[in-house]
């Protein structure tokens, strides 16, 4: 069978004359830095800013005068975005954006540990990054599942009915079996159910796939809300008391600072995350599957013409979806927490959102999910040392940038061509 080259992006070539997307984002990182020079070095303290490698104030730690840690980091966040403004080729970008936030987020840091009271003026470094990859862990998988959906062009507004399927599966046959790999097993199961009824009503019938994603979130609030109240609540201990994964510590790689602790001494949903993540990236773009699945949600129609069968390939990455997001729904239940109702609390469109700010793709997914996850953490930390920074401020600036890179204005962000457009075969 032939074969075909698919772009991951196809966007016409035209002149964008000084503003460049280079300069464009330099403009807002030179913007970041002088405000983090001037307002954050102004309110920052004398006091030292301690960042701990422990979990505690005890033992090693990073130390710097609050000013100037303040004023040094923002000065490196605009020079980042002076060297973006000079033009530099496009092959530094990434590293010169990802310097410029780093520093701006130290600026900030440096003011607000330093201002803390007496006692308080310290970030226990591994708490922040455990915290972080906790909170991120249901959109890293609420993402994949988004991103083998909408790369071969089926909309999954279904990820929070997907989670919570997971997590109720989870947690009810968890408990009964008394395993919690029958509890992960069911999990799986439960995703893919809620996916299939996407696949079937949106592929077979033609349903407007964000309508039907819509609805099939609520279906699932119905359910497990239904019988949580029916079974759980009655009598808890039978049907809602699954074991749960313990801590798998992985030798040597657990010993280093600050990243050890907080990453390799985890459950296994982590390390499963993160593998996925990978496993994804390279089948999506390294594989005959994976060219397959960007043909179909760039231009169905050549791909049918070359032999692809655009409607079983839709179908299979739906299933696979909804067994990645059911999957991510049990980190909560086999890992965490008991079930609650409605317990995911909209985390599947904080995914959705991931996966737009991530670009459609893998790394990118866990990139802006881990940024989501930061900012939450952050928002915690700063109630805990009594900042008067309200934490829903911090929770909204994932958000923002995201509306940012949607609306174009720090790049461009374009889902793929043939995404949510049902295909009938001529």
């Amino acid at each position: 069978m032939s074969t075909m080259a698919v772009p991951d992006v196809a966007v016409a070539q035209v002149d964008e004359g000084f503003w460049t997307r280079t300069r464009k984002i330099g403009a807002v990182l030179l913007a970041l830095g002088v405000v983090a020079t001037v307002v954050f070095g102004a309110l920052a303290t004398d006091q030292q800013a301690r960042f701990t490698l422990s979990e505690t104030d005890g033992g090693a730690a990073l130390e710097i005068d609050g000013t100037i840690g303040a004023i040094l980091f923002g000065v490196i966040a605009a020079a980042s975005g002076v060297a973006l403004l000079t033009g530099v080729p496009k092959r530094w970008l990434t590293t010169l954006l990802g310097v410029g936030i780093v520093a701006f987020v130290l600026s900030f840091l440096c003011w607000q540990v330093s201002a803390a009271p007496e006692g308080r003026n310290f970030m226990p470094m591994v708490n922040m990054v455990r915290g972080t990859f906790i909170l991120a862990l249901p959109l890293i998988f609420g993402a994949l599942a988004g991103v083998l959906c909408e790369r071969s062009g089926v909309v999954n507004v279904a990820i929070e009915g997907q989670l919570l399927m997971g997590a109720f599966s989870g947690a009810l046959f968890g408990s009964l079996s008394g395993s919690v790999w029958v509890g992960l097993v069911a999990a799986a199961i439960g995703g893919a159910f809620i996916s299939l009824l996407l696949a079937v009503f949106a592929i077979r019938y033609l349903v407007d796939q964000v309508v039907m994603g819509i609805v099939l979130n609520l279906l699932a609030v119905g359910v497990t809300g239904f019988l949580y109240e029916r079974l759980m609540q009655i009598d808890a201990q039978k049907y809602n008391s699954a074991p749960r994964f313990g801590t798998w510590e992985i030798p040597l790689l657990s010993d280093i600072p600050v990243l050890g602790p907080a990453l390799f001494r985890s459950n296994l949903f982590l390390y499963v995350g993160l593998l996925l993540v990978l496993v994804i990236h390279i089948a999506l773009f390294r594989t005959r599957w994976g060219l397959r699945t960007r043909a179909v949600g760039e231009h169905p129609t050549a791909a049918d013409t070359l032999g692809v069968k655009v409607l079983r390939v839709r179908y299979r990455n739906v299933l696979l979806a909804g067994v990645v997001a059911g999957i991510g729904g049990a980190s909560y239940t086999l890992a965490l927490y008991s079930f609650t109702k409605n317990m995911i609390g909209g985390k599947g469109f904080i995914a959705l959102a991931a996966l737009i700010f991530g670009r459609w793709s893998p790394t990118g997914a866990l990139l802006a999910a881990l940024f989501f996850g930061f900012a939450d953490q952050l928002g915690t930390y700063l109630g805990a040392i009594g900042s008067g920074i309200p934490s829903q401020f911090l929770a909204m600036l994932p958000y923002l940038a995201t509306m940012l890179a949607v609306a174009g204005l720090v790049g461009r962000v374009r889902a793929p061509a043939a995404d949510g457009k049902p295909y009938i075969k001529g």
